[in-house]
This record gives structure tokens, sequence and C-alpha cells, in this order.
């Protein structure tokens, strides 16, 4: 069984997030969903943005406010705008046991990264090939994943277009897609024990 903290999307702690975390838990790991934007599920992608740029900081201090009492020894997970939250721990709280990054990569070098991928970290990298938000991340996946190695890291790109393809509630979901996230996830989190 492992323990992770799965961050929304900028769409917010939506039933399709909700019921992600559902199917996670009832293979037997322990997930922590906080609603970081308390309860508020913005009706388009730009509303979500938006309201995450309003918040300014307080978006990141909320994370780490939802992750402030829970183990060191968590794996980070995040969709989206979420999954730069779960980076950011991954890479910066101790005691990190892994990453599944859905929909997004934030860079490990150069100007925009957060740092080194820390060392025995397991992660993996999860989108799809047509999306225009994941294809501006996907060099950031790929550098990701050969800094961090074959044995640590993965990169899986699946067909079609939709952002946010893995949250049932929304108009963008591919059942076939997010059933083969959800496999390859559940595997990983096997792993970990």
């Amino acid at each position: 069984m492992a323990e992770l903290v799965l961050f929304h999307h900028a769409r917010g702690l939506t039933d399709g997030v909700r019921e992600f975390a559902g199917s996670l838990r009832a293979a037997g790991h322990v997930v922590h969903t906080p609603d970081l934007l308390d309860g508020v599920v913005p009706d388009s992608i730009d509303a979500g943005l938006a309201l995450i740029r309003e918040l300014g900081d307080e978006w990141d201090r909320r994370a780490d406010r939802a992750v402030a009492d829970l183990p060191e020894a968590l794996v980070y997970a995040g969709f989206s705008a979420g999954e730069a939250l779960a980076q950011r721990l991954a890479q910066t709280r101790p005691g990190a046991r892994g990453a599944l990054l859905y929909e997004s990569c934030i860079p490990v070098t150069g100007e925009w990264a957060l740092g080194p991928w820390p060392d025995g970290v397991p992660v993996q990298v999860h989108g799809a090939e047509g999306d225009e938000f994941f294809a501006e991340d996907l060099p950031a996946a790929r550098e990701l994943v050969d800094l961090a190695g074959p044995g640590l890291a993965e990169l899986f790109v699946y067909p079609g277009s939709g952002h946010l393809f893995t949250d049932s509630s929304l108009p963008a979901y591919d059942a076939d897609g997010a059933a083969l996230v959800l496999e390859r996830s559940t595997a990983f989190l096997d792993r970990l024990g």
C-alpha cells in the first residue's frame, strides 16, 4: 500500500478527480485529495487558471499546508496545474517515494527548473500526444525521464488531443486512455508497496 496526495487541476476538485482517487483507493492505496480552491469548480480551464493566478503564492501555500501533517514518505501526484505542485513537492520535500505527473511536466534544468530530480525517486509522466498544453511540456518530460533514468522514470503518451482526458466529469474525457493511465498508475503504486 502506498500513500499519496493527489492535487486537482485548474477546474478544481471535480467529480472526475474524486472518481480517479476513488479507483486508486479501491486498489488499496491511501489517497489524500486536498481542495485547493475551497469548493470552487471553475467552468473552464481558462477561468481556473485565472483564479490560480489571482491566488498567486497562496496556491503553493495551500498545497504546502495540505501536506504539512502528512508523513514525509508520500507519493506526489497531480493533474495539469496540480502537477506543478506535485512535482515541486516531490523535488523539494524530503522523503518523497515517487511522483505521478499527469498532463504536464515542469523542466528540471534551465530557467524554469524546480531543481534537479531527487536521486532514487521513481516517476511516471502521462499525457495526450495532441494536447496543446502537454505538447509544450513534452520536452521537459523527456528530459526528466532521461535524467532520472529508465529504471526509475517512464513517459506515457496517449492518442488523442484532449487536455484533462483523465477526468470523467469533463468533455475531454477519454475512457480508454484514462483506464490505461489508471492501470499504469496503480501498477506504479503497487511496486512501491
